[in-house]
């Protein structure tokens, strides 16, 4: 029981990060090739670390997450781990890493176009 918890946990896990890693490199080579003045080898140069960066994130925080709580002894305790982990490394790990970038790239983004409209006037 608890080991196939434990690998439900990764196998659900690892597939939603490798499911929004692609859907953000997707759509965020997009938003950065528009943030750096529409130079596409920095912008996919910068998506890719983001990507690896993600990856690295989400599957150490993840993989730190399976030594918390304690393991299930029954099927409704096994609903209650794997629902509780998910959720943790959903948002705890994902939604903290994807903030934080957009949170970035909105101060430069910000910034330049502060910048901009400052030279403009």
């Amino acid at each position: 029981m608890v080991e196939t918890a434990y690998a439900l946990y990764l196998v659900i896990t690892l597939a939603i990060t490798i499911w929004v890693a692609r859907t953000l490199s997707k759509n965020g080579e997009v938003f950065l090739t528009q943030c750096f003045g529409h130079d596409a080898q920095l912008a996919r140069s910068t998506n890719h670390l983001l990507v690896v960066g993600f990856y690295l994130v989400n599957i150490g925080f993840i993989t730190l997450t399976l030594s918390l709580g304690k393991e299930p002894t029954s099927y409704a305790e096994t609903i209650r781990f794997l629902s509780a982990k998910i959720g943790l490394a959903v948002l705890g790990g994902m939604h903290f890493f994807n903030m934080g970038a957009i949170a970035h790239f909105g101060r430069k983004v910000n910034g330049w176009l502060h910048d901009g409209h400052t030279q403009a006037a």
